[in-house]
């Protein structure tokens, strides 16, 4: 209570509706994202699987081809145990391996939530960097200017704006 905490969020954008994931670190966001991409494993579904069992756990049974441990985790029968460990074994993405990523990376990667292309995200972010390299802003200011930098060039306003 009083601390600061930082959030990990997604936004899934559909002709519907939106809706705002959050999680605690980098490594949740992208094994959601990773799940999706799994045939009859939606959002839902995916927040499920993220709840019934931990990371390590859940690459540990991705690895070893462990359809039952995946079957443990409630909303998973059989069938989607085995499509998860053919769609995604050896090929999660870094960040659900390494948490750590850069300022540029999480910069493109909001960018990419809110819609933009992946060449253009991580371009403008890029771009962003550079200007704001000769200031002096540290933390959360340095993400707000950087995170806006990168929103006005993405939008087609000058590098220089």
């Amino acid at each position: 209570m009083g601390e600061g905490a930082r959030i990990f969020t997604h936004l899934l954008h559909r002709d519907d509706a939106m809706r705002l994931y959050g999680f605690s670190d980098p490594a949740e966001r992208a094994l959601f994202l990773d799940l999706q991409k799994v045939e009859g494993v939606g959002p839902r579904g995916a927040m499920k699987i993220l709840s019934g069992i931990d990371l390590k756990t859940f690459i540990a049974a991705l690895d070893a081809d462990d359809v039952d441990s995946l079957t443990h985790v409630p909303g998973i029968g059989k069938k989607t145990a085995q499509k998860i460990i053919l769609s995604l074994k050896g090929k999660l993405t870094p960040a659900a391996e390494t948490p750590g990523r850069s300022a540029e990376e999480d910069i493109a990667s909001a960018l990419m939530g809110m819609g933009f292309d992946r060449k253009t995200a991580k371009s403008s972010a890029s771009a962003a960097l550079k200007a704001l390299a000769g200031r002096n802003l540290e933390g959360d200011e340095l993400a707000l200017e950087l995170f806006k930098r990168a929103i006005a060039i993405a939008g087609g306003a000058e590098p220089g704006a």
